[in-house]
């Protein structure tokens, strides 16, 4: 089968009939009933079979339609990737982040980069680490700003900033207020505990490990931003990214850092055989400046 003949079977298949396949390929219906045609020919045997006014797969097209299915996929994974790449003109910068810069840090630096270059388009995702290299490779994005990511095959690391995990607490918990604390400090309270949390919990883990120190939690939580939330209910501390925890700060809320701290980066990524623009270069450079 030829492209044209998987673009039009799985028209038909999916959508029950010629008239709707060639609304949703944009064509004639004289058009469609061609190529499949000329697509049964090339098979030597029927795909569809005309009951009451309605095309009915046949045995051998529902026999097919799963690998014809994969296939289309793909096509239209293709497809995707060139209109990315198309957009991709000077003057557009294609961002995801994730989304802990989201609070503050990026939304300062586009509107301060906007006011220098009001026609330099932007258009911003938030992408967590295990999604950052396929969103790279099918050109959703030409950069990716992530905390600590891993090394990536064809994907160039640039190091931003350096940040750092912290205490967000009640003010009531530690009424002294104290600007850093122990993990021992933390174990006779509710910890809310965000599972599956990348890089940054795999750091606090190892502290944990060299510590022999145990938290204890009820409450698990996937994102840090609903985690701060929770502190700021009361229902216990946590321990979240520096953004996150300045982002959602409350009269009732208070943040102290680690003792010793526990950095971590901040870092831009790109595909090591596409260069950056000029725009996303500059742009960089504000964003530096913000965090």
């Amino acid at each position: 089968m030829r492209l044209r003949h998987i673009e039009v079977f799985h028209a038909i298949y999916t959508n029950g009939s010629i008239t709707n396949a060639a609304k949703i390929l944009n064509v004639s219906q004289p058009s469609v009933s061609k190529v499949l045609s000329h697509a049964e020919i090339q098979l030597g045997f029927k795909l569809f079979e005309r009951i009451k006014g309605r095309l009915i797969p046949t045995d051998e097209a529902n026999m097919l339609f799963d690998e014809v299915d994969k296939i289309y996929q793909q096509i239209r994974s293709i497809k995707s990737t060139a209109e990315n790449i198309k957009k991709a003109e000077f003057g557009n910068i294609n961002l995801s982040v994730t989304p802990a810069l989201g609070f503050d840090a990026l939304p300062n630096a586009i509107a301060n980069y906007h006011t220098v270059y009001p026609h330099v388009n932007f258009n911003v995702q938030t992408v967590h680490n295990n999604e950052v290299l396929q969103a790279l490779l099918e050109h959703k994005c030409d950069i990716a700003i992530l905390f600590s990511p891993s090394v990536m095959p064809s994907v160039k690391s640039i190091e931003l900033a350096q940040s750092e995990l912290v205490i967000v607490y009640p003010k009531t918990t530690f009424p002294e207020l104290p600007k850093q604390l122990t993990l021992n400090d933390l174990v006779d309270f509710e910890f809310i505990d965000i599972s599956d949390s990348g890089p940054l919990g795999n750091l606090l883990w190892g502290r944990m490990i060299e510590e022999h120190v145990v938290l204890n939690s009820t409450i698990k939580v996937q994102t840090y931003f609903i985690a701060a939330r929770l502190v700021a209910q009361g229902a216990g501390i946590c321990i979240v990214d520096k953004y996150t925890a300045q982002g959602n700060l409350s009269d009732d809320v208070a943040i102290a850092s680690f003792n010793p701290p526990l950095y971590f980066t901040v870092n831009a990524l790109h595909l090591e055989n596409s260069a950056l623009s000029k725009a996303s270069t500059s742009f960089l450079d504000e964003l530096t400046n913000c965090i």
